[in-house]
């Protein structure tokens, strides 16, 4: 058991040194002789101690250490603690690494971990047969010299990884890998790469397909709404029961309308290539248009609806895109509020955002609801939405455009209290006041 020296019995033993030269100086008559001897014999023995020391300290050959007593045996023993101690958390830390290297091995991804500079420290098997990276041949390369695309250099330069990046495999072309990078430990960066080629195939067949069967329905669709238009004016209108299947018929039908009409905006949308930093945006009259279109879709509801815009808040982005936003929470607040009711429609300048909300008195949404209502489809009341006439896919187009400008819906709503839709673009796409004058 190690047991540390006592300062206390090391000045004993130097007084009980000191008693004996006192001693034998009376004994011999000569108390300095007597002193110098039994120093002298003192500091050859602790010289050959520290020699013995130093031999067992860099050139043991076995751990435990010799025989001895006194002070230099709890100095033995205070190095081979430290020692034992050390080689324990050795062999943990050698397992630790050990555990986590297979651990990244196991792993369906390619992982990298690199420096803060780029420089590659460690790949798994995955990252050498995806990204082509030669291990150990590469180690200490920079990993944008090796993944050599613009797109993929831009985003690890700028340091921002909030989001992940797709570009194709530098190994083969036709497959696209998404990036994700992310600060780990305190002077490197851990790169995962996924191979998403199925995904993003899948995603674009389902893209084309909505939008190719939605541009084929539209043309059929419009040929059979205008004739029936024109059933009720002809002598079927003498039949009440015909009368009331032609306007049954022309309600579904322009129900449709608006279903595949919605359905290419939403997938219009989702394949935008238009850069929302290319154009400024005057919002103040693009809410006086919507406000228009809110007080014409008001006419038999009797809401009470107030606009509080700011004039001097323009902002980036794609004008379209942003109308049909805050067009389609604005119907929605007019179609699902009972009849008379209050409706307020905000847009400010807030910590250097811009902020748009829709708030009504209406009969609010459950809490169980409220996290699926972007999705496409998704309903709160079918009986209710029925009678509306609405898509499905009012909120949905309203997510990816706020997805396209950096931002997400909040939605606060209680049962019997209205409910509050509202969004926020960051300040980069904010045109200071300055700018506006």
């Amino acid at each position: 058991m190690y047991y540390p020296i006592s300062l206390t019995s090391l000045i004993i033993k130097t007084l009980i040194l000191l008693v004996i030269a006192g001693l034998l100086g009376l004994w011999f008559g000569d108390f300095l002789l007597s002193a110098v001897v039994i120093l002298s014999a003192v500091v050859i023995y602790q010289l050959y101690q520290m020699h013995k020391f130093n031999q067992w300290v860099w050139h043991r050959k076995q751990l435990s250490p010799p025989r001895i007593s006194g002070a230099w045996e709890r100095l033995y023993e205070g190095v081979f603690h430290v020692n034992k101690k050390h080689r324990k958390q050795r062999k943990e830390l050698t397992e630790l690494v050990k555990r986590f290297r297979e651990g990244a091995e196991a792993l369906p991804d390619a992982v990298v971990i690199m420096d803060n500079a780029g420089k590659i420290v460690w790949c798994n098997r995955l990252a050498r047969i995806e990204l082509g990276i030669k291990w150990p041949n590469d180690k200490g390369l920079r990993i944008d010299h090796l993944i050599r695309n613009e797109k993929f250099a831009r985003y690890f330069h700028n340091q921002s990884f909030a989001e992940p990046m797709q570009v194709p495999s530098p190994v083969n072309d036709k497959k696209i890998n998404e990036f994700r990078m992310m600060p780990y430990g305190k002077e490197n960066v851990l790169l995962i790469s996924r191979d998403i080629t199925r995904i993003a195939q899948l995603e674009a067949m389902r893209g084309d397909f909505v939008a190719n069967v939605s541009h084929e329905l539209r043309t059929p669709l419009t040929v059979m709404n205008g004739y029936i238009e024109m059933l009720p004016y002809s002598e079927l209108a003498e039949d009440s029961l015909a009368q009331k299947a032609c306007v049954e018929m022309h309600k579904q039908s322009k129900h449709m309308q608006d279903l595949v009409d919605d359905l290419l905006i939403l997938s219009r949308i989702e394949s935008s290539a238009e850069k929302i930093y290319d154009n400024v945006i005057d919002m103040a009259n693009i809410m006086r248009q919507i406000e228009i279109d809110a007080q014409r879709l008001n006419s038999d509801k009797g809401h009470t609806i107030t606009f509080h815009v700011d004039p001097n808040l323009q902002v980036y982005g794609v004008a379209t895109e942003l109308r049909s936003a805050i067009s389609n929470l604005v119907f929605n607040a007019l179609n699902y509020t009972p009849n008379n009711g209050e409706i307020e429609v905000h847009w400010y300048r807030y910590a250097g955002k811009a902020v748009c909300k829709v708030i009504d008195n209406g009969q609010g949404i459950e809490r169980k609801h409220i996290r699926r209502l972007t999705e496409r489809f998704y309903r709160v009341d079918q009986a209710r939405s029925r009678q509306t006439g609405g898509s499905g896919l009012g909120l949905s187009i309203v997510k990816h455009v706020l997805n396209h400008h950096n931002s997400s819906l909040n939605v606060k709503s209680r049962l019997g209290h209205g409910s509050e839709f509202s969004f926020s673009l960051p300040h980069q796409l904010v045109i200071p006041f300055s700018k506006t004058k």
